[in-house]
């Protein structure tokens, strides 16, 4: 079975101080030391001077822009991430998770890097967190945009999630959102 993201990150942590001689934190204070202030500019530095390998590279690189913390760590993390700048909208994307929870207890909400997918055999909705909304993202295939479904605009999921509803308040969680959630659900795990 393919490795993740989190356990390629964790080995290539665990790796580090032997395959290089440095721990992590020297090398971080290394990169801040080069006063290289872009991300493929430290990559290919670490790769030029210091003979790392380009995936290794850039998760040392990921690391150091994530400040020093790893960016694949375990889910929680990554959904505290999500809310750090817009902790606001926490209570909005509880009710709607606790909403369809009630709904259909079959779903699972998995906390990606840059978004939250909702799944249960495979990814039919993902919510992106907004300063002033959610965006919640399905995958409606050919259905036509109205006034409340629109074009998606998120971060991370695969193209298919293609509609998108933007949840301001707790009002957005209504019958219409549920419809349209069962819709893609459907489509997606017949």
């Amino acid at each position: 079975m393919a490795k993740t993201s989190q356990e390629i990150e964790k080995e290539f942590m665990n790796g580090l101080e032997p395959g290089t001689g440095k721990t992590l934190s020297e090398w971080l204070t290394a990169i801040e030391g080069s006063r290289i202030g872009k991300r493929n500019d430290i990559v290919r530095w670490l790769k030029e001077k210091h003979h790392f390998g380009h995936m290794n590279a850039s998760l040392l690189a990921g690391i150091y822009f994530n400040d020093g913390k790893p960016v694949y760590a375990d889910e929680q993390h990554l959904l505290d991430n999500q809310f750090e700048k817009y902790s606001a909208m926490r209570p909005l994307f509880e009710e709607l998770k606790k909403a369809i929870l009630s709904r259909d207890a079959a779903v699972v909400f998995v906390a990606r890097k840059t978004y939250i997918s909702i799944t249960k055999k495979r990814e039919f909705a993902a919510v992106n967190i907004k300063k002033e909304a959610l965006r919640l993202g399905m995958d409606l295939g050919e259905m036509s945009f109205d006034d409340t479904v629109e074009s998606a605009k998120l971060t991370g999921p695969m193209p298919r999630i293609s509609h998108m509803v933007v949840i301001r308040n707790s009002s957005d969680i209504n019958n219409r959102l549920f419809q349209l959630l069962e819709t893609a659900d459907k489509r997606v795990n017949p």
